[in-house]
């Protein structure tokens, strides 16, 4: 897809990666972009310093996602493009995240890509073509060590998105799914000591990453390109890779 003369709809949209996906996607003669935030202020803010759209929308929720469709189809009369990215970091394991943290997680991870999907896609199939940009991570492809709710709900919002590739090729519709590890965002890690990303990177380098694999139609979004070949060994070797994986946590407890 070329973005030139594209309307492109970003939730979480109002900092960080959304962002930086907005002012690149402008950069590249977009007609217009929407963004889309939960908070009213924030996301008010940084549409008037992009220059675009700005719609209060909790993703969570699937009236407030039809809502967000419906004003930009009124208003541009297309939607090209739904980059559903809006996402939270939560720790915990088994035993101490809650019930809430994990429920919270699997709305915010999972259900907002499957409403964003339900909301648009009749009408990208209506014009046989349409885009689906869902931000998962590279934890999803991988594993995030000390995360159950996040590893698990990404790993979900990856497998949604190949769903979605499958199912709706033949009407016209491309899907990727953007999984980086770490971003200097608000949800960056705090150190790199543990071996769970291979550096942090800027938003902007990770928008331009979307541009370049939007422009290709390739589906995996991989900002830090060493993430393909670490799925390629667990592709090859599952049980080798998980012995890797334990021996990192063990190591990230301090217990080798």
């Amino acid at each position: 897809m070329e973005l030139a003369d594209k309307v492109a709809v970003i939730t979480g949209g109002s900092g960080g990666i959304g962002k930086a996906m907005a002012k690149a996607f402008l950069r590249e003669g977009a007609k217009a972009v929407v963004l889309a935030d939960l908070s009213e202020e924030a996301v008010t803010a940084a549409a008037a310093e992009i220059g675009c759209d700005g719609i209060t929308c909790d993703v969570t929720n699937e009236q407030q996602i039809i809502n967000l469709v419906e004003q930009t189809l009124s208003k541009h009369g297309q939607i090209d493009l739904f980059c559903s990215n809006a996402g939270a970091g939560a720790g915990g394991l088994l035993t101490d995240a809650d019930n809430t943290i994990w429920q919270h997680q699997w709305e915010l991870h999972v259900m907002s890509h499957l409403y964003a999907a339900r909301a648009v896609l009749p009408h990208m199939i209506e014009r046989g073509s349409g885009y689906l940009l869902n931000t998962a991570s590279a934890a999803g492809l991988l594993a995030a060590i000390g995360s159950g709710p996040y590893t698990v709900t990404k790993a979900a919002a990856v497998k949604l998105a190949e769903f979605l590739a499958i199912t709706h090729a033949d009407d016209g519709i491309k899907v990727s799914v953007l999984c980086p590890q770490g971003v200097n965002t608000a949800m960056a890690p705090k150190s790199l000591g543990d071996g769970q990303t291979d550096g942090i990177i800027e938003p902007e380098q990770l928008a331009q990453c979307v541009v370049e694999t939007l422009r290709e139609e390739r589906f995996h979004v991989l900002p830090h390109p060493e993430v393909e070949e670490y799925v390629r060994r667990k592709g090859d070797n599952v049980d080798r890779w998980l012995v890797g994986m334990q021996r990192l946590r063990r190591s990230s407890l301090g217990d080798d």
